[in-house]
């Protein structure tokens, strides 16, 4: 397994990716789903049976509860070192860049609660951003997730390399980031709930001259690399 490789040639948005293996008729729960913009896309496509979305952020928690609409889809708190569902309950696990805010001591833990809840043959898509990049550059200034990330990693890959699960493949892509101004970055990203980004004056300054170097009339523009480790329970 690799953690990255020497390039990637590959750019596309990662549910282009996903629905070429996403079992039709399929149970599916997603961990860590954030503000549910995938659990809207995968809902609306219309190929899975239904979707539990599970989200550790109480305030994005309670705003994901008001969402109407999605009928296909069930919002509860929980987090994947504790999943709160049945053995064998689903067909797929999605994580998309989640597993890195699980913490290092229960990242073990989390990979058997994903392998405990699918069902035999039911596969784990576990995708993570790639520590490189120019919007990593701007990230680490204030959020620096190597760390957390390399040990993201490597508890996947102990899960395989012990038996656990098995390794379907990994793909490398890079996915398109687009944010029309630094307000927007700001909003979004130093601003988000589940993490409490604490910046001085003078850090804030340097994130916003390093983040305004990719600004052109369009806005900012970015390429995140990313890896997926598309995981398989065997019997």
């Amino acid at each position: 397994m690799l953690l990255s490789p020497d390039t990637i040639e590959l750019v596309c948005d990662e549910m282009q990716l996903l629905n070429e293996v996403l079992p039709a008729g399929a149970r599916v729960l997603e961990l860590g789903c954030g503000k549910a913009e995938k659990t809207r896309a995968i809902a609306e496509g219309g190929k899975v049976e239904a979707i539990l979305a599970l989200e550790v952020d109480e305030v994005q928690h309670a705003k994901n509860l008001q969402i109407a609409g999605l009928p296909r889809v069930r919002f509860a708190a929980g987090g994947a070192q504790a999943i709160p569902a049945q053995d064998a309950s689903f067909d797929i696990v999605l994580m998309f860049k989640s597993l890195h805010h699980v913490p290092l001591a229960e990242m073990d833990r989390a990979l058997d609660e994903i392998r405990r809840v699918l069902r035999p043959g039911g596969l784990a898509w576990l995708s993570e951003p790639i520590f490189a990049g120019e919007y990593n550059e701007i990230m680490r200034l204030f959020h620096d997730e190597e760390r957390v990330r390399s040990a993201a990693f490597e508890a996947v890959r102990r899960a395989v390399d012990d038996g656990r699960m098995a390794l379907v493949r990994q793909i490398f892509f890079k996915a398109p980031l687009r944010f029309r101004d630094f307000a927007q970055f700001e909003r979004g990203v130093l601003n988000v709930t589940h993490t409490a980004h604490r910046l001085s004056p003078q850090l804030h300054e340097q994130v916003r001259e390093r983040f305004e170097r990719h600004m052109t009339p369009d806005g900012a523009f970015f390429q995140i690399p990313m890896r997926v480790d598309l995981l398989r329970k065997d019997a």
